[in-house]
């Protein structure tokens, strides 16, 4: 009768990418709780800051830029569009396609929520230093290139 070799497994906290999904995981939906409170998905805060930066575009460029699909794209437009954040008009050049832009309200709204981003990152990463800060994010950054990682996290 034959032995077999003891059976060895790495444990979870031996790994990185444990961590690194802990701590995201942890980020990620203090930030999905505190924007809940505004009535904006992570999601939508996605699109909303996109088109703060681009202005009027289309749904097609924004699915390029942020990495959802063209079909999340135009779901997010419409509830956007239902929350009058967003407007919606055919494109000068081609009367088949639409492009969006934010509303008054949608452009007064990206702000605030931008606060609540940047106080949640605080919660979250005051106890590193601003230089562990900056090499953590370089750190990432790096993994986001060398992976070539395209999608916004959006969940």
């Amino acid at each position: 009768m034959k032995t077999q070799a003891p059976q060895t497994a790495s444990g979870l906290e031996s790994h990185t990418g444990f961590w690194l999904r802990f701590v995201s995981n942890h980020v990620s939906h203090s930030f999905a709780r505190k924007l809940a409170n505004t009535g904006v998905t992570v999601a939508e805060w996605v699109i909303l800051r996109e088109l703060f930066d681009t202005g009027e575009t289309s749904p097609s460029r924004l699915a390029a830029s942020s990495g959802l699909t063209r079909g999340a794209v135009s779901k997010l437009v419409d509830r956007l569009l239902h929350k009058h954040l967003v407007s919606r008009a055919e494109a000068d050049e081609d009367r088949r396609f639409q492009d969006v832009k934010l509303t008054a309200a949608g452009r007064a709204l990206v702000p605030r929520l931008a606060a609540i981003a940047d106080r949640n990152d605080e919660e979250f990463f005051s106890d590193l230093s601003t230089k562990e800060q900056e090499a953590l994010v370089a750190t990432l950054k790096k993994l986001v290139a060398a992976n070539k990682l395209k999608k916004i996290p959006t969940t």
